[in-house]
């Protein structure tokens, strides 16, 4: 699958993906599946290039998804610049009158983490079976993997079998570790933690090895260049290779394989997935506020925010349209 922009200013969100094609017949649930890989973004706001509404979009898609991107997508744009001026009151958390890089790291931050809970609530009873308001494994591996489990023959040569069958073993590992109490029972924290281990300091191991089982196509335990590549682009035309294939090679050698050896081991892949000096969060807001700043204060009025509102519109920072009828207490 090609994909392009690999030079994309900022990680990409690590939020739940689409999962397997299955007939509806046969599970309610989704097993996990492989997250995006975090992209490193440039490291200085001056060299990002002219951006465009398509690079604005792809922003909102990557920190929000293509469904929830739709929400802003829908209005005109008075109506966008209506809602977005009642979101940068909020922002603005001391009334000041300004917005500063800190408020808007803060509001990031905060949306984001409610889109993630509001996620698992929405798949909640799925799993919860026995409406006790905790996850047991069992009922997980039953509403996940139970018509598989229950029915093996009519999987037995379709791609869906050898996918179940890696993935069995992935999850329930992936669960354990979640289960801080080790009762294989998952309380809605634990629970958010095993559908998003990026997010939980005690699941990042776990990040960085299913990546590693992800792309080591040849079960050497490392990621060689052709492995990374592979990740992103598949070669089906046989021509040569887009500029951006030619520069993630590289990124690989100048930057992913830090001794040099041609591969990528797991401390490797941690650095380059899970960078420790980055925050997202943070590069947003520094980068929202850059982008409008038209007096350079280092500081945006809500006139400046409304005059570049298509950029704002297309930003986690003004996440969903129902925030505005919602309370905001919790945030």
């Amino acid at each position: 699958m090609a994909r392009g922009g690999c030079g994309c200013r900022l990680g990409l969100a690590l939020g739940l993906l689409l999962a397997l094609a299955l007939a509806p017949r046969t599970l309610r649930a989704k097993p996990t599946v492989r997250k995006e890989r975090v992209v490193r973004p440039d490291s200085e706001l001056g060299e990002r290039p002219p951006e465009d509404n398509q690079s604005f979009q792809y922003d909102h898609e990557a920190f929000l998804g293509k469904e929830d991107s739709k929400t802003f997508d829908q209005l005109t744009p008075e109506e966008s610049k209506e809602r977005l001026g009642k979101i940068v009151d909020r922002i603005d958390n001391d009334g000041d009158g300004f917005v500063t890089t800190e408020e808007l790291k803060t509001w990031i931050k905060r949306v984001q983490k409610r889109y993630i809970y509001d996620n698992v609530a929405k798949v909640w009873k799925d799993y919860d079976r026995d409406k006790d308001d905790k996850i047991s494994w069992e009922e997980y591996k039953q509403a996940t993997y139970g018509y598989y489990l229950g029915n093996p023959a009519e999987f037995h040569d379709s791609s869906d079998h050898h996918t179940f069958k890696k993935m069995l073993p992935r999850d329930e590992r992936r669960f354990k570790a979640a289960d801080l109490d080790g009762d294989l029972t998952a309380t809605r924290e634990e629970f958010t933690a095993f559908l998003n281990p990026e997010e939980f300091e005690h699941m990042k191991e776990i990040v960085v090895l299913e990546t590693l089982e992800d792309i080591d196509k040849n079960g050497d335990g490392f990621v060689d260049q052709d492995e990374y590549i592979a990740d992103m682009f598949s070669h089906e035309d046989g021509g040569p290779e887009p500029d951006w294939v030619v520069s993630e090679r590289e990124q690989f050698n100048e930057f992913r394989d830090l001794n040099k050896d041609g591969k990528l081991d797991k401390d490797e892949i941690r650095h380059w997935i899970l960078p420790q000096d980055y925050d997202h969060a943070q590069a947003e807001a520094r980068h929202l506020v850059y982008e409008s700043d038209k007096d350079k204060d280092e500081k945006l009025t809500k006139e400046e925010i409304l005059e570049n509102w298509n950029m704002f519109v297309g930003s986690q920072a003004t996440n969903y349209g129902e925030d505005l009828t919602k309370n905001h207490d919790e945030l």
